[in-house]
């Protein structure tokens, strides 16, 4: 079994930032691509941001010079710098990962909330 456990949300101001972590414990072979995804109210949950085992990394546009995933693999664990946050960055961020011999794994999920 693999956890994954996320952590650093909370209330920002618009234009702040915050720093997600999402680590992963438990029987693990070798975690591949690493994603933090998020929902807000009433929308559909979507990608955020990927980055594979080599360091490569994709972005959604509207997050696109604000956002940085970055990982520590010896670590299992994926980071995400939100800096310039919007309002509509509001949402639950979960983070989402490929493994070896078994499907993705999910964590519960953080709430970020950017409020005045």
């Amino acid at each position: 079994q693999v956890q994954l456990v996320e952590s650093g949300g909370g209330l920002v101001q618009p234009g702040g930032s915050l720093r997600l972590s999402c680590a992963a414990s438990g029987v693990i072979v070798r975690i591949d691509a690493m994603r933090w995804f998020r929902q807000a109210p009433g929308k559909q949950r979507e990608l955020v941001a990927v980055i594979d085992r080599g360091g490569n990394t994709n972005y959604a546009d509207s997050v696109k010079g604000r956002f940085t995933i970055s990982r520590d693999t010896a670590k299992n664990t994926v980071y995400l710098q939100m800096n310039s946050l919007k309002f509509e960055d509001t949402a639950v961020y979960y983070c989402n990962v490929d493994r070896a011999l078994g499907p993705s794994v999910w964590g519960r999920g953080t709430q970020v909330t950017v409020s005045s």
